[in-house]
């Protein structure tokens, strides 16, 4: 391994990885924020009047056609949701809007993409009928499904890519060990860096993802 000396923090860090960091972590950083846009977008549209007014009649229309052996899944829905409409008209506007803002902030986001991957697979095969009913002259799938394809595959850019120095999570980190468990998946989040965005803040003067057999103030070491 080898590893350069950071004259103003006095750690040793991986060479290289300032510039590798900035280009590796703003992409899927971007993607994010943006789908979180599209989010909010579409969460805003779920406080207007017009959805809660034709609310019950998305899930009613989408139940037409269907096959006979689907009919037990959408009657289950609507009658759970038919005393209490404006109960679940207002959680599904709530549940958009914060699965929007945790998309732009970062917060969260292993808990966020599973549960916003399993709301949305619901939202298709209930409001959007699977996409269907499937007959002569069906154009699409559907848009939830596409959204549940998103979310796992930001699931696993965050696995490859690990920890996010640019989202609240990298900040969260520094106080609450265990938050770890819920913002990252499958990586170690005392990989961030000193020098790093966000998660450069765990502490100066300390050696992060560097072996501790590795001593501070070393020169370059090969």
């Amino acid at each position: 391994m080898t590893t350069t000396r950071n004259d103003e923090s006095n750690t040793v860090v991986p060479a290289g990885t300032a510039a590798d960091t900035a280009m590796e972590k703003w992409p899927k950083t971007a993607v994010r924020a943006s789908f979180g846009i599209i989010w909010g977008v579409d969460a805003a549209m779920k406080w207007l009047p017009g959805f809660r007014s034709n609310y019950m009649s998305y899930l009613v229309g989408a139940a037409k056609g269907q096959p006979s052996w689907l009919a037990w899944w959408f009657n289950f829905w609507i009658r759970l949701q038919r005393p209490n409409a404006t109960f679940f008209e207002y959680l599904v506007a709530v549940a958009e809007t914060l699965i929007a803002l945790a998309l732009i902030f970062g917060f969260a986001r292993k808990m966020t993409y599973t549960a916003a991957a399993i709301f949305s697979f619901l939202i298709w095969s209930t409001a959007e009928g699977f996409g269907g009913p499937y007959m002569s002259g069906s154009t699409d799938v559907g848009t939830s499904i596409i959204y549940v394809v998103v979310f796992l595959s930001l699931l696993a850019i965050a696995y490859q890519a690990g920890p996010s120095c640019y989202s609240v999570d990298a900040l969260i980190e520094q106080h609450l060990n265990w938050w770890h468990r819920v913002a990252e998946v499958g990586r170690d989040h005392r990989l961030f860096l000193p020098h790093q965005p966000f998660g450069g803040l765990m502490g100066r003067g300390k050696v992060s993802g560097v072996p501790p057999s590795i001593p501070q103030g070393a020169g370059a070491v090969h």
